[in-house]
């Protein structure tokens, strides 16, 4: 059992013992915001049950119960799991795949798949975006958990919903709809996966639902097949000026690869390597930061390993639009981060808070994330016109000599940010009153 102490108490059952029956086996703070939810298991090698929590403060902790004793309970690992996101819930992957998962939602409508072993991001998935995310979720049971397709039930705030499995951002395969208007407090799929009950809070009421996945997987036909469905999520779809640049971004980065100024034969394909992901994700307005990178990129380099041993080096242009729409902010970028981290960093000043250049410089080299000294130089002469748009890795050699002159020159010595957003990131559409609102909501 969690408290509200952000503490894990287990107690451990004697079979064949009729008086007190339970041991004690200990309490472990593990976790220092609160714990949303405690998940047990079997380990695949020896049937040993497991026991795992998982925390507002983003660690997933695995508690090592078979060398648990009376009054001293253990854990096995403790990994952060996310960056910024908050997790929500956790349950166990159904064996539909031949590498075993904890399934994951946190609050920035994600599904995130981690090996249960050893707990590394195998894949992040746009999850169902109904108003609020997702905060409990449940395999359905079914009879055959090996041979029969599978379904997850979910809550939001005030919703229940199915999602077909395997989960793949796909929007047409998942539905929801208004169950507690007041809030849903918790939910349980009957044993024959036939029925889900759901508990509301200030209602006091329990609701036993019918499962009907025949709709859903109606639903899912109309949605249309391979592609289709994410063309839809692309800014003016398939034919629509989002893709046409996305198009050109993705064969440049061939030539890109390859070299810019040379003259010899080029190889044309229909894939890029993965080292130019990251590259046309932020040409698309998706601004990754490194450990999602890590993430994205160990999602593709490791997505047939199981099955072939191989690694994959590089993507198509089908692969990436999926890439692309599963781990893109699932409602585009937030001016209101960039307000409250100078509002926090900053101090306030006539024109808004601000940060003194020196210590914006400073906080960049070493807070983090942090770039070096050389990187911040380039990034920032190059952000403001100083040096070719693609910086040293394409048209020309970064001149490091006068990089610092130039920042002096071209910084004032307090940065608001508005000021940053636009004329440093070049974000015209970042205005006060409208990072203001971002900020409110």
């Amino acid at each position: 059992m969690a408290d509200g102490e952000y503490t894990v108490s287990v107690y451990k059952r004697q079979r064949g013992v009729e008086v007190d029956p339970y041991i004690y086996l200990g309490r472990y703070r593990a976790h220092y915001k609160e714990i949303k939810d405690l998940m047990f298991g079997i380990q695949l090698d020896n049937n040993q049950p497991r026991l795992l929590s998982l925390g507002m403060d983003r660690v997933l902790v695995e508690y090592d119960l078979e060398n648990s004793s009376k009054d001293d309970l253990r854990i096995t690992s403790s990994d952060r799991i996310e960056q910024s996101a908050v997790p929500q819930c956790m349950t166990w992957y159904p064996p539909i795949t031949k590498e075993h998962f904890v399934l994951t939602a946190n609050d920035q409508y994600k599904f995130k798949l981690y090996n249960a072993t050893t707990k590394m991001c195998r894949k992040t998935l746009l999850g169902p975006t109904y108003g609020t995310p997702v905060k409990r979720m449940e395999v359905v049971p079914t009879a055959d958990p090996v041979k029969d397709k599978r379904y997850l039930a979910y809550v939001t705030t005030d919703k229940v919903g199915l999602s077909m499995l395997p989960l793949d951002g796909n929007p047409h395969n998942a539905m929801a709809l208004i169950t507690h208007p007041g809030g849903v407090e918790n939910m349980v799929c009957s044993y024959d996966g036939k029925y889900l009950f759901t508990a509301g809070g200030a209602d006091a009421t329990v609701h036993m639902w019918e499962i009907n996945v025949s709709v859903l997987e109606a639903q899912s036909r109309l949605g249309g097949e391979d592609l289709i469905p994410f063309y839809g999520l692309l800014e003016g779809g398939r034919d629509g000026e989002l893709f046409r640049e996305l198009e050109d971004y993705f064969y440049y980065a061939q030539i890109r690869s390859q070299g810019v100024n040379t003259m010899d034969k080029r190889e044309v394909s229909v894939k890029i390597p993965l080292s130019e992901v990251p590259f046309v994700m932020r040409a698309m307005g998706f601004y990754p930061s490194e450990q999602e990178i890590e993430d994205m990129l160990n999602e593709v380099k490791f997505s047939r390993y199981v099955e072939t041993g191989q690694y994959i080096e590089d993507i198509d242009l089908g692969d990436f639009i999926r890439l692309y729409i599963n781990h893109r902010p699932a409602f585009g970028l937030d001016p209101g981060k960039l307000l409250t981290a100078f509002e926090t960093l900053g101090i306030q000043t006539s024109q808004g808070n601000a940060i003194e250049r020196g210590d914006l410089l400073d906080m960049l080299q070493t807070k983090g994330e942090h770039m070096t000294e050389y990187e911040l130089a380039e990034y920032l002469t190059t952000l403001l016109g100083f040096n070719a748009e693609g910086g040293s890795s394409e048209l020309q050699e970064f001149e490091v000599n006068t990089a610092g002159d130039i920042i002096d020159q071209n910084l004032p010595h307090h940065i608001t940010g508005e000021m940053f957003a636009n004329e440093v990131l070049g974000f015209s559409m970042y205005n006060r009153e409208l990072m203001s609102a971002g900020s409110e909501t």
